[in-house]
Formats: C-alpha cells, sequence, structure tokens
C-alpha cells in the first residue's frame, strides 16, 4: 500500500473551470447568493460609473478613484476565484471518495476461509477479514483482535 499524495490546489484541472467559474459568478443573480461578494461588487460599480464620470469631467483625483475601481473590482474577482477553486477541489474530494467506494472489496469469512467481494454486497451480520494495510470495507465493529485504524478519508491503496 502506498502514502496518498495529496494533489496541489494549483493544478489545470481546477484552476481552469475555477477561473471559468469565478467570471460565471459576476453575474448578479449568483453574487447575490453571497451577501458580502455582492456588496462588495455593487460597490465597485458605482465606483467605477463615479470614476468614469471624473475622467469626463477632469475633475477629483483620477487616478487615485481608479486604483479604488481596481482594487475593488480585483477584491471580487479574487473571491469569486478562491470559492470557485474550494467548490471545485469539494466536487474532485467528493468525485474521489465515490470512485473508491465503487472500487472497495473485502474479504467476507465463510467458516476458515474467505472470498474477496465487493463491499456494496455486505450486510449486517457479515464476518470480514481486514488485514494490514488492507481498506476496511464497512461500518462494524471488531470482533476479534486489535488494530489501530487510519481514518483518513483520503486513504487509497
Amino acid at each position: 500500500m502506498s502514502n496518498a499524495t495529496s494533489k496541489s490546489m494549483f493544478t489545470p484541472e481546477l484552476l481552469g473551470p475555477a477561473t471559468r467559474d469565478a467570471l460565471l459568478k459576476l453575474d448578479p443573480r449568483q453574487l447575490y447568493r453571497n451577501p458580502v461578494m455582492f456588496t462588495t461588487a455593487v460597490v465597485a460599480a458605482l465606483a467605477t460609473v463615479l470614476a468614469i464620470r471624473s475622467t469626463m469631467l477632469g475633475a477629483g483625483d483620477i487616478a487615485f478613484q481608479w486604483q479604488l475601481v481596481f482594487w475593488l473590482w480585483l477584491t471580487v474577482l479574487f473571491g469569486n476565484f478562491a470559492e470557485a477553486l474550494a467548490e471545485g477541489r469539494g466536487k474532485a474530494q467528493a468525485a474521489a471518495l465515490r470512485s473508491t467506494k465503487a472500487e472497495l472489496t473485502g474479504k467476507k469469512l465463510d467458516g476458515s476461509t474467505y472470498e474477496v467481494v465487493a463491499a456494496s454486497t455486505l450486510r449486517a451480520g457479515d464476518l470480514v477479514l481486514v488485514e494490514t494495510g488492507d481498506l476496511i470495507p464497512a461500518d462494524g465493529e471488531v470482533v476479534e483482535g486489535v488494530a489501530s485504524v487510519n481514518e483518513a478519508a483520503t486513504a487509497r491503496q
């Protein structure tokens, strides 16, 4: 059994969809679901209108106003990107867990011998053999022996 390696958060498989989703989240109907980002986007839009107005009239500190607009929009984009990246990583982890469950097998005991069966076929009352390095195929209780168990959801064979 090899140790599980955690993938970097900044892989092309996650960054591409996260970038696309971050831009899609600029839709006010999407932003409305996140009050902090919605408020920041409304202020950024208002600041943009005011900066355009000041630029056209030549009034006020135009450089400061455009810098403020830049930072506000950058905050909205970065917030959306971080949220989309976290959602993508969560979806990828859930898919990995689902595939692990689908592939998981157990050693169902039948007297002194065992048969390797899909974990999904195990039922309450079945006895299974778990040896060093095996993934535990189902919830249950230890009826014989002692074990130290790695309960990490990312443990892989």
